[in-house]
């Protein structure tokens, strides 16, 4: 069944030795400690790795084209590291910082850092709403994934940890579903042309091809004005 993790790393331009072997390990931790703490809801490790390690790594090549090598970045409701800690294996010289509220999972993203040797990552176990970052330490992207709805109070705070230029990156499903929860945003526009109560924002829909996911896969990119 690992070979569905290699093979799909090959598709995705992403197969190292060092990447294979990290990402193998998370898979095992996760295994170990999904029943006592809820990580995942999966039925066997292919779903694992299909629809969480190699999903997460899908957008890798566009979050590349938009931040550095070396950039700042948030995972907000990282639960069990995704997609933080595979997006970490993978963006050495980038430093993740995985925001958990609950205590049990935090510790397990501890644990699974220690595990891999994952120098370039850290955990914060805070709530999101009481999670502050100073103005040298804010962050050029936050990403999320299987996080809340988006919506007025959640991007007014998510826009709070970002440096300037820098944007949120939402793991999504439909791109019609996406565009329905945008549309109920006050200020948000395609085209970064229309003003709200929120501010100006704009944002856009990249879609994802994840290998052997038949499932529609996007990223959302917004971007404040």
């Amino acid at each position: 069944m690992d070979s569905i993790l290699e093979e799909g790393l090959c598709k995705l331009g992403l197969l190292q030795d060092r990447s294979l072997a990290l990402l193998t390990r998370y898979v095992e931790e996760i295994e170990l400690f999904n029943t006592a703490y809820g990580l995942v809801k999966v039925r066997d490790r292919r779903e694992l790795i299909v629809k969480h390690i190699i999903d997460s790594l899908a957008p890798l090549s566009l979050i590349g084209s938009i931040v550095s090598k070396t950039a700042r970045i948030a995972d907000v409701g990282s639960g069990a590291g995704l997609p933080g800690i595979p997006l970490a294996v993978c963006m050495p010289d980038a430093e993740f910082t995985l925001i958990e509220r609950m205590g049990r999972r935090a510790g397990f993203l501890r644990n699974v850092l220690a595990v891999l040797g994952l120098s370039n990552a850290r955990v914060e176990e805070k709530e999101m709403e009481k999670f502050s970052a100073s103005s040298s330490k804010r962050f050029d992207l936050v990403v999320f994934r299987a996080f809340r709805p988006l919506e007025t109070g959640v991007l007014k705070k998510l826009f709070g940890f970002l440096a300037p230029g820098g944007l949120l990156a939402a793991y999504k499903g439909r791109r019609q579903t996406v565009e329905e929860e945008m549309a109920g945003i006050p200020g948000a526009a395609k085209k970064n042309n229309a003003a709200g109560s929120l501010e100006t924002i704009s944002w856009e829909i990249f879609p994802l091809e994840v290998p052997f996911l038949e499932e529609e896969r996007h990223l959302l990119l917004i971007r404040s004005a």
